[in-house]
């Protein structure tokens, strides 16, 4: 473990190191987040399609991110970072040349981005895993909360930039087969771009199990079960990720689905409206990251009634999202939900690194992100298929009105309400 001040994380060689390319390349993701949907939009102009895309990203991620954290936990997180960034750096590459020379089908897009699912299962845990070995353990909490407020930040200025690339770009091209073809293929190739100066940025790190390996005990799938296991013995812990799975189900999907619908079908500005709320959600989360530490200290033992609480707020603001036809109003009202979803965001990670060991960090990790970006794009192609038979207006107040009536009716239960207490967990 490398010596840094007390005073100053950014002391730490490896982790500026780490914080520098990761902020790059987060800048970079905004626009294919912003830019694969509205290729799926432009391509077939099927909401449902649009879903299927989602979820043929979240099967893989879904299938291989437990196996992923079990990797991650016998090897060494950069290494796995490292190919798994390199592998989503030339599936992106790729998807910008197609767009750029007019060779895109639907075929090739439900192909990448099985790919781009595959590497991702292995690339959060990594990224969640390598931070407690940059930096000492008292510098963990500062170090998180920069590394969460960038990605924040990023989610902040990236749409909106995202959209006036694709706008921009799209008014300069010539015709092809694909409407705003050369604006999403610009946007593409700036993704693809930032991954180099992470990519260069892991080169250069060095952690202790680069060199130390850990003793392999068991098979990955073995290391995987003991992981479920340790979960699932801490009550509060499983009552959180159960939670957050039923959430993720019934909510995540009507948002990525909902979210480019409602800006193609009744914004006037197209893919910039798409932009501006998605930059809206990320500028309420990045307030809400630095609001969590006082709503934290404020609420003290009382965490788990806090995120239910917010929970509930945050599923009238979307049921009100059904009423929406003016992008300044859905600005508005992504902004508050990020807010809140910032405070909790950061509240909870912060609660699980100091409840579980960190021999069992990339296991538990890769659980808790199973539940939102594994299960969360599986809802998208059910909620892309609810459109052609329900309104956007009845998707959106139904997902709204059923994510209060969760957080309220989850209220009453102990082990929720007990989530707060810091306690460290030995390893399973």
């Amino acid at each position: 473990m490398p010596n840094a001040r007390r005073d100053s994380v950014f002391a730490n060689h490896n982790f500026r190191l780490l914080f520098g390319g990761s902020t790059i390349s987060m800048l970079g993701d905004q626009f294919t987040l912003v830019a694969l949907p509205w290729l799926v939009l432009k391509l077939t102009g099927n909401p449902a399609a649009l879903g299927l895309v989602l979820a043929t990203m979240a099967l893989p991620r879904a299938l291989f991110m437990l196996i992923g954290g079990a990797v991650v936990d016998r090897l060494s997180p950069r290494r796995v970072l490292l190919a798994a960034r390199g592998a989503n750096a030339l599936l992106v590459a790729l998807l910008a040349a197609l767009v750029l020379l007019g060779d895109i089908h639907m075929w090739l897009v439900y192909v990448i981005a099985l790919g781009i699912g595959l590497s991702t299962a292995f690339a959060y845990p990594a990224g969640s895993a390598i931070l407690p070995q940059l930096v000492p353990k008292d510098q963990l909490q500062p170090a998180n909360a920069l590394v969460m407020g960038m990605r924040q930040l990023s989610m902040f200025i990236g749409p909106a930039l995202a959209g006036v690339v694709i706008s921009v770009g799209a008014h300069g091209a010539q015709p092809q087969a694909v409407q705003d073809a050369g604006g999403l293929g610009l946007a593409f190739s700036i993704d693809a771009i930032s991954f180099a100066f992470s990519l260069g940025s892991l080169l250069l790190i060095r952690i202790h199990s680069d060199f130390h390996p850990k003793a392999v005990v068991g098979g990955v799938l073995s290391n995987v079960a003991s992981g479920v296991r340790m979960i699932w013995a801490d009550l509060p812990l499983r009552a959180f990720i159960l939670y957050a799975a039923v959430v993720s189900v019934f909510v995540g999907g009507p948002l990525q689905v909902g979210l480019p619908v409602l800006a193609d079908t009744r914004m006037d500005l197209g893919a910039a409206s798409l932009g501006i709320l998605m930059t809206a959600n990320g500028g309420g989360m990045l307030l809400g990251s630095f609001l969590s530490g006082i709503a934290s200290r404020t609420v003290r033992g009382r965490l788990g009634l806090m995120v239910l609480t917010i929970d509930s707020l945050a599923g009238l603001a979307l049921a009100t999202l059904a009423l929406v036809h003016s992008t300044i109003t859905g600005a508005v009202l992504l902004a508050g939900t990020g807010v809140l979803a910032g405070i909790a965001q950061i509240a909870i990670i912060s609660w699980i690194q100091r409840r579980v060991a960190p021999e069992m960090m990339g296991r538990t990790m890769s659980v808790l992100m199973f539940t939102f970006m594994g299960l969360g794009p599986i809802s998208a192609a059910i909620a892309g298929s609810l459109l052609k038979v329900i309104s956007l207006t009845s998707l959106f107040a139904g997902a709204g009105l059923l994510l209060t009536a969760i957080a309220l009716s989850c209220m009453g239960n102990p082990a929720l309400r007990s989530i707060g207490a810091a306690r460290a967990e030995a390893a399973a």
